[in-house]
């Protein structure tokens, strides 16, 4: 049975990431010291310096000829379950939509695994806890954020095509749609077709050249050819290397969960979509993500703390990145940053409750 000293252990390492949290808010909200530049500024030493330093030393020292292939699978099966369920509902639902469905995916399967999910599930479970985090961020990063990207880039896409034939005369559609092939062959060489629709290397093109601006993307990478090379001939990192890297990664979860508190200060308010739909986010992050994970979990037949650690990861807060991908390509934006803010407040009873029910189920 759970003890009261396990769910301390949760809420003391909790607790140090509120801090970091309201100390980010409080200076821009409360008193001021920081301007929306100097934010902006903040913001970009996070996410060019600490942050990618912080992955890339945690995917580091990941073995990758250990991995927990199984914890993976159940993942993926549970990724897999939440697509389908949202393509039937897109398809055969009057209220289903293809936008609403991508959303949707963000919201039930990204979470904020890192920054949030390393003390975390080090406090529940130790460091083989932490191993299982650790390979299910890299897999999130390398395999689940670059679909993610895919299919923005394709709506987006699409939507400039369907953009330039609507609410238009039937002459001038036709005229104007000879016109947009023409010039579209011209913003896409030979890598579309002559449907107008971008072919599927052009936007892989697209996807892989993002994916090189974000630092956390191939620092996710960088670090698993590290992890694979250094346990395929067993060599360690030089000191000197190792140090140069701590000295920066050591602030990535200080300075993420202090970021997080500027974002929320600059925001007009903390709910922007309205009650619904953050529900309707909240429902997704922590009970429907969750949900199939243990379905997933227990398709490929794990048991004791990988099933426990599988499913508490799975109801971690939502992923900064998910939102930062919306806002950039405009789709639901004020949901993802609902879902970011509202999501880290809520998270920390919601995640103790987890851990209580899985342990008093044990």
């Amino acid at each position: 049975m759970i003890q009261w000293e396990d769910v301390y252990k949760v809420v003391a390492a909790m607790v140090p990431l509120y801090v970091a949290l309201v100390l980010g808010y409080g200076s821009v909200k409360w008193w001021h010291i920081f301007t929306r530049e100097q934010c902006d500024a903040i913001n970009q030493f996070v996410c060019y310096f600490t942050l990618p330093l912080f992955t890339f030393e945690f995917t580091a020292h990941v073995d990758p000829f250990e991995m927990n292939y199984l914890f993976i699978s159940a993942d993926a099966i549970s990724k897999v379950i939440i697509v389908l369920v949202l393509a039937f509902w897109a398809k055969c639902s009057s209220k289903g939509s293809y936008c609403w469905s991508i959303t949707s995916f963000s919201l039930s399967t990204l979470t904020n695994s890192l920054v949030v999910g390393v003390p975390l599930i080090k406090a529940m479970y130790g460091q083989v806890g932490v191993d299982l985090v650790v390979q299910s961020s890299v897999i999130q990063a390398i395999v689940w954020l670059t679909l993610l990207l895919f299919v923005l880039e394709f709506r987006r896409s699409s939507s400039i095509d369907l953009i330039s034939t609507v609410d238009a005369p039937q002459a001038e559609k036709d005229s104007d749609l000879e016109g947009n092939i023409n010039n579209i062959n011209v913003v896409m060489s030979s890598s579309t077709s002559t449907s107008t629709r971008p072919a599927f290397w052009y936007l892989m093109k697209i996807v892989w050249l993002k994916l090189a601006m974000n630092p956390n993307s191939y620092a996710c990478i960088v670090g698993l050819t590290w992890a694979f090379l250094s346990n395929r001939w067993h060599f360690q990192m030089p000191s000197i290397m190792e140090g140069s890297i701590l000295i920066m990664s050591r602030a990535g979860t200080g300075t993420a969960m202090f970021s997080m508190g500027l974002f929320m200060a600059l925001q007009e308010k903390v709910v922007s979509c309205g009650v619904t739909l953050t529900v309707f986010g909240m429902v997704l992050r922590f009970i429907a993500g969750p949900a199939a994970m243990a379905i997933g979990a227990i398709a490929v037949g794990l048991h004791g703390d990988v099933l426990r650690v599988a499913i508490i990861q799975a109801a971690l807060p939502q992923s900064i990145t998910s939102f930062i991908y919306a806002k950039e390509y405009g789709l639901h934006a004020e949901v993802l940053s609902t879902a970011v803010i509202f999501g880290m407040m809520v998270s920390l009873p919601v995640l103790i409750a987890y851990y209580a029910i899985l342990e008093f189920l044990h």
